[in-house]
């Protein structure tokens, strides 16, 4: 199982790399289109949907690197089992969001699927594919913010940045 949810996050960092170049190409795209005198249709929305799809995909490979910000002043004081409570309820907490964040991303796909909701541009894409990479990012996220607390429940939850990282 712990193969599986590495590959996971792993897949999701990569999905947001390639959202990255995706944001690249329909830039320079729109720079050579300008400079050539060529209609490229669509181009700054695909660029702004890459660069949602990049932030999105990102976040649990994010998380699981450690690399989110945090306010670890009260965490880093403390010391022992009220640590390991804080820290649990805290992880908690995250998990709800993240799950109402990952419903309703899923939801606003489904309506906009269910009402073909399609962008204002000339390109006319149905909104619920872009959106597609803000539900797969946020349903990640949920599923490593489980996999945290329950790492944190039976005590095996380490921190991927090392002991000495409680300086946010």
């Amino acid at each position: 199982m712990r193969r599986l949810l590495d590959g996971l996050y792993w897949c999701s960092g990569w999905l947001a790399g390639i959202c990255m170049v995706a944001v690249l190409f329909f830039v320079v795209l729109t720079i050579v289109s300008r400079y050539f005198g060529f209609v490229a249709p669509g181009a700054d929305s695909y660029a702004g949907y890459a660069t949602a799809g990049a932030g999105f995909m990102a976040l649990a490979s994010t998380l699981k690197h450690g690399e989110h910000i945090r306010v670890t002043l009260l965490l880093g004081v403390l010391k022992g089992k009220l640590h390991h409570a804080l820290e649990a309820v805290v992880l908690a907490l995250a998990t709800v969001i993240a799950g109402f964040l990952a419903w309703y991303s899923v939801r606003l796909v489904w309506q906009s699927l269910e009402i073909g909701d399609v962008s204002m541009g000339l390109d006319a894409t149905p909104m619920w594919i872009p959106q597609l990479f803000m539900a797969a990012g946020t349903i990640v996220f949920f599923i490593a913010f489980c996999d945290e607390l329950v790492l944190q429940l039976l005590g095996r939850r380490v921190d991927p940045r090392g002991k000495d990282a409680h300086h946010e």
